[in-house]
């Protein structure tokens, strides 16, 4: 269905360019909000719709001005690339246009600039700030990148407009959709289906091939991947955590004690986080997470990193006082770095409970007590708020389901945990048990 409207100059620009919105674009287009996100069902006409939106907006802009398309690699904003150079083509405002896309360059007559950028050389997105910026099939980008985008926009006060569709339901692209459709001052969150594209799908959701979709697809694939609504899987340990409240830009302190807590581990994950606390908030600046490696080559990389002259405490699992076939993590840490590190036996669900209580949000402040940097990939990916550092899946901490989803039993998989379980560790050490009383502790090493 076509929307109507009363014509304005934005309307005469879509004609010059042979666009019409359907009813479920208008919405979007007509946003006045600084951030927005599209998810979007396959073939939806995400890149078209992206493409419009920067369009309207460059009308705003009295003066030349400068627009980034971002995606994980050059090659994924092609689409939108190609749109703009034959929308202002068509408008006769296109002066210049490069034939690629890695990088690509559009220039007006007016002197705008539309570059296309690369997550995959972060340098590309610390230039000059942009007037708005196009995330191309964001849901792709990593939690760095978008707050990386974000923050560009911060000194023009300009636009950051994501589109893309679910891949999972589970990090920051699906739980910001979620956050912000509620809208907010400057933040606001779409879906569209796909079967709003009339051009395929002529009947909507009643189109016979939609209808086929819906039929054969599981209910998973149909909200994700058609009518771009999250269906995050059942059984997250901590479904209360939330990457616009708990992630953010902490940075290292020069100066403030260091504490590095871990869980080693060597088929799963060797975790270590660097931790400052301030004001009784845990700040996660940095972590060592590797597949693979010994306790010696963790110690390597862990003393080639900026914050390390300023470690001052160590946390471990128990199990690393355990002598297996060599020397116990603890020790071989004591040895090559003079570091002791606390221990003390943790029971599972108790440890859980008094990391949720550190995730809560004070009511006054709009703040938890912890607060992880976006590059910290391997916490976060078990936390679902990022794809894992390892193979790029969704792999999070869960409890113990069955084949239909149903929780089993009180105790989560054991796996998927390993910078979880070092944050517990360190939480423990240094506060205790909030509402656990009587249990047995076991101090290997104290200050």
């Amino acid at each position: 269905m076509i929307q109507t409207r009363e014509p304005n100059v934005v309307d005469y620009i879509y004609d010059k360019v042979g666009f019409a919105p359907t009813e479920a674009q208008t919405p979007i287009l007509d946003s006045k909000k600084r951030f927005i996100l599209v998810a979007g069902g396959e073939q939806a006409g995400k890149s078209m719709i992206a493409s419009k939106f920067l369009l309207a907006r460059f009308l705003d802009i009295n003066d030349a001005g400068l627009y980034w398309l971002v995606a994980a690699d050059y090659e994924r904003t092609r689409a939108e690339f190609e749109y703009l150079v034959d929308d202002f083509s068509r408008l006769g405002g296109l002066a210049e246009a490069s034939k690629r896309v890695d990088p690509g360059k559009i220039v007006l007559a007016d002197g705008t600039r539309i570059e296309t950028k690369s997550a995959k050389d972060p340098r590309t997105l610390a230039m000059r700030a942009p007037d708005g910026i196009i995330g191309c099939e964001a849901s792709q980008l990593d939690l760095e990148t978008f707050y990386r985008m974000r923050g560009r926009c911060a000194p023009k006060r300009g636009w950051l407009f994501l589109s893309g569709t679910f891949e999972g339901s589970l990090g920051w692209y699906p739980q910001m959709h979620v956050a912000w459709s509620i809208p907010t001052e400057d933040e606001e969150s779409f879906s569209l289906p796909s079967y709003t594209n009339v051009h395929l799908y002529p009947e909507g959701i009643n189109d016979p091939e939609i209808q086929r979709l819906k039929k054969d697809a599981s209910d998973d694939f149909f909200l994700e991947r058609i009518q771009g609504i999250p269906s995050p899987p059942q059984g997250i340990v901590f479904p209360e955590f939330r990457p616009n409240l708990h992630v953010g830009d902490v940075t290292w302190d020069i100066g403030t004690p260091i504490h590095i807590w871990m869980d080693p581990g060597y088929a799963g994950a060797y975790a270590v986080v660097a931790v400052q606390i301030q004001d009784d908030v845990i700040h996660v600046i940095d972590e060592v997470y590797e597949r693979g490696l010994v306790t010696g080559e963790m110690i390597q990389i862990c003393q080639q990193r900026p914050w390390w002259k300023d470690v001052q405490y160590g946390v471990i699992d128990v199990a690393g006082y355990q002598h297996q076939a060599m020397a116990a993590p603890a020790e071989i840490w004591m040895k090559e770095t003079g570091l002791y590190m606390n221990s003390q036996k943790v029971m599972i669900n108790d440890g859980t409970e008094r990391l949720k209580s550190f995730l809560k949000i004070d009511p006054v402040t709009n703040r938890s007590k912890v607060v992880i940097n976006p590059k910290c990939t391997g916490i976060l990916s078990e936390f679902g708020a990022a794809p894992n550092p390892f193979d790029g899946q969704t792999r999070v901490y869960r409890w113990k389901t069955d084949r239909d989803g149903n929780i089993v039993g009180n105790m989560p998989e054991d796996k998927n945990n390993h910078g979880i379980k070092a944050l517990i560790y360190g939480i423990v050490d240094n506060y205790g048990y909030a509402y656990v009383q009587g249990r047995d502790s076991i101090r290997v090493k104290r200050w």
